[in-house]
C-alpha cells in the first residue's frame, strides 16, 4: 500500500514525504472527528444509559 502512494505521488522525494505526512495527518484527523465517534456511539449506547 505504501509502495503505491509513494508511486502515485507527484513530485521528487521531498515532495513526496511531505504528502505522506498531510495524507496520514488526514487520516488521523478523520479517525478522530468521524470514525471513533461514530463506534463510540454504536458500542456504549448502552452503558451510558444504565448509570
Amino acid at each position: 500500500m505504501y509502495s503505491w502512494v509513494w508511486r502515485k505521488l507527484p513530485g521528487g522525494r521531498l515532495l513526496k514525504s511531505f504528502q505522506c505526512v498531510a495524507l496520514a495527518g488526514l487520516f488521523i484527523a478523520a479517525c478522530y472527528f468521524w470514525i471513533f465517534p461514530w463506534l463510540d456511539a454504536l458500542l456504549f449506547s448502552e452503558a451510558s444509559t444504565r448509570l
